[in-house]
């Protein structure tokens, strides 16, 4: 398990146990085989810990857990389950957005074109990023992606992880609601296979300007939502200041927006397990179940023709949102 450097007040008590286990590893390591019966037992006090600890989250920590800083992000997915990643930059209109990043890559040497929110690690890169919410750019340089990859042919995969567009005035400005509708109508139509990821928070049109797609997979602890539980908790009750994490608690449980609810309502296709107590605690642990789970569907999309394409998702979609009249 990796040592995480920001844990959340909930994981605190395990990071403890994780750093204990550390220091005997290294004792052991340096000729000490005495500490490895204390070894064994500290290392199954902490994963009956972290079981018990991740397996009673509230919505609301799950939704802390989808923004944990340590969790990996696209470029950390890109690294483990791609190779060949050529990242191609900008709109050919405005200017290039760090927020969003994309380009064409090899998966199990199979081409693929790949869009994906980044938030950045660390406060300097997360401000060049502006903490993963794209403007308008970033959106128009997602939507010239899709066509490059319709254009030859290659399947989309996008990576949705943002609290949503960047809602600034400038963004206003230049269009972003048309380039974030651009991109909803561009993907419905769109004659490749597409599969889109929630791994991280997925937040209003921000997160569904990359997420119509023939398939929607999830991440355990991942959510996807209109509004984020705290813009919520604003609007409907006004909450401010310490008020805004109790009522933000309440708020994410009324948005169902966990991935287990989420695929209850058939939105999202499949829930891809996490390491126990999540994609943080072992990048590369979650990248291969997240692997497993591509090739899979990348492999059941790849057999239909584009007629049938189109028409599945038509029919994913007509399916969402309906009403069952009253008995």
């Amino acid at each position: 398990m990796a040592i995480i450097e920001h844990p959340l007040e909930f994981e605190r008590s395990l990071l403890e146990l994780e750093i204990q286990l550390d220091a005997l590893k290294d004792e052991i390591a340096a000729g000490d085989s005495g500490k490895t019966s204390e070894f064994d037992r500290l290392q199954s006090k902490a994963e009956r810990a972290r079981r018990d600890t991740y397996s009673r989250l509230s919505a609301y920590q799950r939704v802390q857990l989808s923004r944990h800083f340590d969790r990996p992000f696209t470029l950390d997915y890109i690294k483990y389950l791609f190779t060949n990643f050529k990242e191609l930059h900008g709109d050919r209109a405005f200017r290039d957005d760090p927020a969003l990043v994309g380009g064409t890559a090899l998966f199990d040497d199979l081409p693929v074109m790949i869009v994906g929110h980044q938030r950045g690690r660390g406060m300097q890169e997360r401000i060049k990023r502006n903490f993963g919410m794209p403007q308008p750019e970033g959106y128009r340089k997602a939507l010239r992606l899709f066509r490059l990859a319709e254009k030859f042919e290659l399947p989309v995969i996008t990576f949705i992880d943002t609290q949503g567009a960047y809602p600034g005035l400038e963004a206003e400005e230049r269009g972003q609601s048309e380039a974030i509708a651009r991109n909803l109508q561009e993907l419905s139509e769109l004659t490749t296979p597409v599969i889109s990821v929630v791994i991280g928070e997925g937040g209003s049109g921000g997160a569904l300007a990359l997420g119509v797609a023939d398939k929607i997979l999830m991440l355990e602890y991942a959510c996807y939502s209109v509004i984020t539980p705290e813009g919520c908790a604003s609007i409907l009750w006004g909450a401010k200041g310490d008020d805004t994490s109790q009522m933000a608690s309440v708020a994410a449980d009324a948005l169902q927006l966990t991935a287990d609810r989420l695929q209850t309502f058939g939105i999202v296709d499949e829930i891809v397990n996490e390491p126990v107590g999540g994609a943080h605690w072992n990048h590369k642990e979650a990248a291969e179940n997240l692997g497993k789970a591509l090739r899979q569907h990348l492999g059941d999309l790849s057999k239909l023709s584009v007629g049938e394409l189109l028409e599945s998702r038509y029919q994913k979609y007509r399916k969402i949102g309906g009403v069952t009249p009253a008995a």
